[in-house]
């Protein structure tokens, strides 16, 4: 078996793993890359257990990916808040559903928030049962730091209906509903996530790609956004967004403003230069 093939047949977990970490497809196709690249310039003839060897290789590697990301303040995790919590079993419905929704805009939002050591220790035993002994030293701790890594993590994601972040969360919710109508082209579903007052507003360069520098009302907004059938999920800032790629590249940014349960504005934003210095996580 050559080196290609022993690394394509685990290709598609290192993916899964990846993704779930870094929450982007794009990043995490990176990371396989460069983790096969490491894989190439290494001699694994040795290495018992090469699945495992290449799953600490690919979450070292977004590890650093998810830090050098980092330029926000993470929350503390809140002194007064108990740090023993349970470990998630198979009869654990909200475990089973947290772990169901992983590529969902919601948990990403929540993902977003944790530190990035807290994240791929959560990530790596509560979404791919790997083992603390394996997961301690990707985030170079020992194994009781790892397990109370993933017991911090799991605690804020258990708590994400009551955290600081219950605006993005509804938010989520929307911007998920309004891309599943684009989608659809369900112009009543999408009429049924945008205010009645909503305003969708477009910089230069999307104004010279076809949209209006303004369009108020529920129904204008609602027909102009049929064109978001193309759309797909990212995060910016931390908060739900949209984007539409050419080419694997941003080319428009949906930048949502909610309230009361509905979609209070749209900012479209296609300039190449302020599209660069966004904080944007692509997701699909």
């Amino acid at each position: 078996m050559t080196d290609t093939d022993r690394f394509e047949e685990h290709r598609a977990r290192l993916r899964a793993i990846a993704y779930r970490i870094l929450g982007s497809s794009g990043e995490a196709e990176d990371a396989v890359q460069e983790a096969w690249i490491r894989f190439n310039r290494s001699d694994t003839s040795g290495v018992d257990n090469l699945g495992s060897w290449l799953t600490t290789v690919v979450s070292r590697v977004a590890l650093t990916m998810l830090q050098a990301r980092r330029s926000r303040p993470q929350p503390a995790f809140e002194p007064g808040q108990s740090e023993a919590v349970a470990e998630p079993g198979e009869s654990d419905p909200e475990h089973a559903a947290l772990v169901a929704d992983s590529v969902g805009l919601a948990l990403l939002v929540v993902l977003d928030t944790l530190p990035p050591a807290e994240r791929v220790a959560f990530v790596l035993h509560d979404v791919f049962a790997i083992p603390f002994d394996q997961i301690a030293p990707i985030v170079d701790r020992n194994p009781a730091a790892a397990r109370q890594l993933a017991s911090r993590a799991r605690a804020r994601v258990q708590r994400r209906d009551a955290a600081g972040d219950i605006d993005r969360l509804r938010q989520a919710e929307l911007v998920e509903a309004f891309l599943a109508a684009a989608r659809g082209g369900d112009f009543e579903a999408l009429l049924g996530v945008l205010d009645p007052d909503v305003v969708l507003r477009a910089d230069e360069q999307a104004v010279s790609l076809g949209a209006a520098a303004e369009t108020r009302g529920r129904e204008p907004v609602a027909a102009f956004s049929r064109r978001a059938r193309g759309a797909t999920r990212a995060l910016l800032d931390g908060a739900p967004a949209a984007v539409w790629l050419v080419d694997g590249r941003p080319k428009v940014v949906y930048a949502f403003t909610s309230s009361a349960g509905h979609i209070t504005s749209i900012e479209l934003i296609a300039d190449p230069e302020r599209i660069e210095q966004l904080d944007l996580v692509i997701a699909d």
